[in-house]
């Protein structure tokens, strides 16, 4: 029996934009392995905003198969109101639709785990994390939990 995490392990992160999608596919220290960017078809519908952003979860888990890797988690963003504890977005126009229970929709249809997020919260947190801001303690960051699914 296996104990720890395995070195082949990866998570994918999906940004959906207004305009277009922008992915990777990340190494357990978070280095971009893979990246993709896609155009978010909001013009034909729903539908198709959440077939594409299925299709390119999978192309990316088959990127990462490709590397001999093992995709253990999905990480899709989203602007406008998320409801991250039920993993719905409440109301995105870029998905066209409310109150949609788009993580359980992408797991159907990838067959992986998907974690769903707020755009800005989940840009900050990555900020605090990887980025400029890690180890800065700072009363900036505040703004960002006041935005989107946890606003009152």
């Amino acid at each position: 029996m296996r104990e720890g995490p395995d070195p082949g392990d990866c998570v994918i992160a999906l940004d959906i934009g207004g305009t277009g999608m922008k992915g990777a596919l990340l190494d357990r220290s978070l280095r971009p392995l893979q990246t993709v960017r896609r155009a978010t078809p909001r013009g034909a519908g729903p539908g198709a905003v959440v077939d594409e952003i299925a299709a390119t979860l999978r192309a990316l888990a088959q990127q990462a198969a490709g590397l001999g890797l093992t995709v253990r988690h999905g990480g899709v963003v989203v602007p406008g109101i998320v409801d991250e504890d039920r993993a719905r977005a409440v109301y995105s126009a870029n998905l066209g639709r409310r109150d949609l229970p788009l993580a359980d929709l992408l797991e159907q249809r990838t067959g992986l785990p998907v974690a769903l997020g707020h755009d800005v919260r989940a840009g900050g947190c990555a900020e605090a994390v990887l980025g400029a801001a890690r180890g800065a303690v700072s009363d900036t960051t505040a703004p960002f939990e006041l935005t989107g699914s946890r606003a009152p």
